[in-house]
């Protein structure tokens, strides 16, 4: 791949945690509160219903249940343990514990794939995790074991799934946008039945809400996630997983921008160490890039949608309604 054709690949995969960096304005803004289930639910379901109807490719083989697992660990699992790791956990403890993401990656990646972790990668990887702390994480009192349990679950799971869909690439002829369908309507229907057991009915909604679930369901699961999944099929899984602090960054900018939240030195300051790390996390593994290169070109069978503006995670915080923007890490 081009030195110009890997920017590209890794512009368009960040477009997808830059778009999860607008999660929490859209929640706070236009969602109903204490729904954060079946928010889940609105963002995973439909948007895996309508790839499918796109893409009308179905699994075959092995792969039913290669797609019931990365649904399960990548959405199913993924959503709502981070939403109770959210909403237990104070400030923005869960994006500091999901900002360890990179480094279970690289432990994954040498387990599963056989990847020895270098040492860039290792450090890449510690660099970014403190910048986000640095901007998101604020004095606390006592943790909540099972919020902390729940963060770590969820990033376990999300980097599992990341590394396992990597592993095993897609099947041939099937493209980004029919296995990010699999994987979301597989998550969706795993999520279905817990968010009428625990939260109930639907909430009524109107016209804000609508526009809120059209806008998590479309841009920022549907698209965002197609994106996503195109680009560990491109960059190693330690480069695309290093993306990940653009979404807790995205939302304290979107905080300060929107919101009218200050940022301090100390923020800023953090800022820049997950951006610089995020920069350099994408200059590393280039022995894994030249074996990328020796088994030929990328091809897609199905082209994947693309869009200008593309989940901070759900909002953190102690409050039942959402909190801090920045306490989320997906």
């Amino acid at each position: 791949m081009s030195a110009h054709r890997r920017a590209a690949v890794v512009a368009l995969t960040a477009l997808a945690p830059v778009s999860w960096g607008t999660t929490y304005v859209v929640t706070t803004e236009f969602l109903p509160p204490e729904r954060p289930l079946f928010t889940a639910l609105v963002r995973a379901l439909p948007a895996g219903l309508l790839l499918l109807a796109a893409a009308r490719v179905l699994p075959r083989g092995a792969w039913w249940w290669k797609a019931a697992v990365l649904g399960a660990l990548n959405i199913g699992a993924f959503f709502p343990l981070l939403f109770l790791s959210a909403y237990r956990l104070p400030g923005g403890l869960a994006a500091v514990v999901g900002s360890m993401g990179p480094l279970l990656v690289l432990g994954l990646s040498a387990l599963l794939l056989g990847r020895r972790p270098a040492l860039r990668d290792v450090l890449a990887g510690a660099v970014a995790a403190l910048g986000v702390s640095m901007v998101v994480l604020r004095a606390a009192g006592a943790l909540d074991t099972l919020g902390v349990a729940a963060a770590f679950a969820s990033t376990a799971s999300m980097s599992a799934g990341t590394v396992l869909t990597q592993k095993w690439g897609r099947p041939e002829g099937v493209g980004p946008l029919a296995l990010t369908g699999w994987q979301l309507t597989a998550g969706g229907l795993l999520i279905a039945p817990l968010a009428f057991l625990v939260e109930g009915a639907p909430p009524a909604l109107d016209a804000g809400a609508a526009g809120g679930y059209a806008y998590l369901a479309l841009v920022n699961t549907a698209v965002a996630y197609c994106l996503w999944f195109r680009g560990i099929g491109r960059l190693t899984a330690t480069q695309a997983t290093l993306l990940g602090p653009l979404s807790p960054l995205t939302a304290a900018v979107l905080g300060w921008a929107a919101l009218g939240e200050s940022l301090t030195a100390l923020q800023l300051a953090g800022m820049a160490l997950a951006f610089g790390a995020t920069v350099a996390g994408q200059l590393t593994s280039l022995p894994a890039r030249r074996r990328d290169r020796a088994r030929g070109p990328d091809v897609d069978a199905v082209p994947c949608p693309r869009s200008g503006m593309l989940e901070a995670p759900p909002p953190g915080g102690t409050r039942v309604a959402p909190a801090d923007p920045r306490g989320n890490a997906r």
